[in-house]
Formats: structure tokens, C-alpha cells, sequence
């Protein structure tokens, strides 16, 4: 089935700009649409669109946090319902609503999927790469992050559960799953700050 089209990746950017100051924030967003445009090329999904879904996920977030887990008011009710009058189509709006549980939107589409399963765990990538005496992603491999997640203390935020669910609804492997952010990641480590400190 054709999708209808979507707004490019400079559309997107400018609202990343508008709704989200936080520079810590849009690297994190950078970090997921590029795993989601790792997992488009695997999954043989579209690369830009899987990778807007992914810049665009929590572009919401700083101005509207939602604290109480509204389904309908708040991240990323609200962002929706900006990407909606501005043209967004509904595949990538439904992923996005997907990736918070409290949201009760099915992931159905392998890009629904793909969002929720990558977004965690970019965290952890992150926050994994931080700790190396270089802060860069050249020294993170798969077993470390899995080492990381076995020490509850390390990175509380990030769910462990929505890594591990993540992996299991996409069918895939969880060391490959992270081996395959950690690329994509590594492919923007400038733009990151993760390319270590010589850099």
C-alpha cells in the first residue's frame, strides 16, 4: 500500500528547532531516527520516513513532559496533534503515539515497532559511551551495553523492560539489536559529541 507523502527532513528540523531547546534532547532524537534509518535499510522499510519518525518522536518533550502518563494531553499526545495539522502522515504519527506504553497505541508496523525498540536503548548507548574514559562510541560494544544494563544504579531512566520488549517485537536478537544502533550511532558521532575526546 502507498503511503501518502511526508514533509521532508528540513520541515522536520525546523520544528525540532521550535519546540526543543535542550541540546542533550536533540541529540537524543538525532540518535533515534539514525538506528531508525539503520533499521529502515535492514527491514527494507523507507529511509527517510522511518528516519523523520525517529527525529520527530520526542520533539514534544521539553514542553510538554507529561508527568502523569496522559494517553490523550501532553508528550507525545500533543506532538501528534501538531504533526497532524501540519501535514504528517498517519504511519508515522501511529508509530509515534506507539513508543509510550501509556499512549495504548498498537505497534503494528515494523516502523512502530522499530521506534519503540531503538528509542530506550540509544539512552543506554549514550550513557554507556559517557563513561568511557574517551566518550566515544568506538569503545562501545554490544557486551559492555549489556553489562550496563545489568547494573540497575547505571542510567536510571532508561527501561531495561523496553529494551528487551523492543528486541522480542521485532524479532530480533537482542546483541545484534544493539550492535545495530551502536552503528548507526557511530555514523554521527560528531554530531553526537561521542567521537571521543580527541576529536
Amino acid at each position: 500500500m502507498t503511503q501518502p507523502p511526508c514533509p521532508d527532513r528540513s520541515d522536520a528540523m525546523l520544528l525540532v528547532h521550535e519546540f526543543t531547546a535542550s541540546d542533550s534532547l536533540r541529540k537524543h532524537m538525532y540518535s533515534v531516527e539514525a538506528a531508525m534509518r539503520a533499521y529502515a535499510s535492514i527491514l527494507r522499510g523507507d529511509v527517510e520516513r522511518w528516519g523523520i519518525a525517529g527525529l520527530l518522536h520526542d520533539f514534544d518533550y521539553e514542553r510538554w513532559p507529561n508527568a502523569t502518563h496522559s494517553a490523550t494531553e501532553e508528550h507525545p499526545a500533543q506532538g501528534v496533534g501538531i504533526l497532524r495539522s501540519r501535514g504528517y502522515p498517519e504511519d508515522i504519527c501511529e508509530a509515534i503515539l506507539g513508543h509510550a506504553h501509556y499512549c495504548n497505541t498498537p505497534r503494528v508496523t515494523p516502523m512502530a515497532k522499530a521506534l519503540f525498540a531503538v528509542d530506550e536503548l540509544c539512552g543506554l548507548v549514550t550513557a554507556t559511551a559517557l563513561v568511557r574514559p574517551s566518550k566515544s562510541l568506538m569503545e562501545v560494544e554490544p557486551a559492555g551495553v549489556r553489562k550496563k544494563m545489568k547494573d540497575k544504579g547505571f542510567a536510571r531512566g532508561v527501561s531495561r523492560e523496553d529494551v528487551l520488549q523492543g528486541a522480542l517485537e521485532l524479532g530480533v536478537d537482542l546483541d545484534q539489536h544493539i550492535g545495530v544502533v551502536i552503528g548507526a550511532m557511530r555514523g554521527i558521532a560528531l554530531e553526537l559529541g561521542l567521537a571521543g575526546i580527541a576529536a
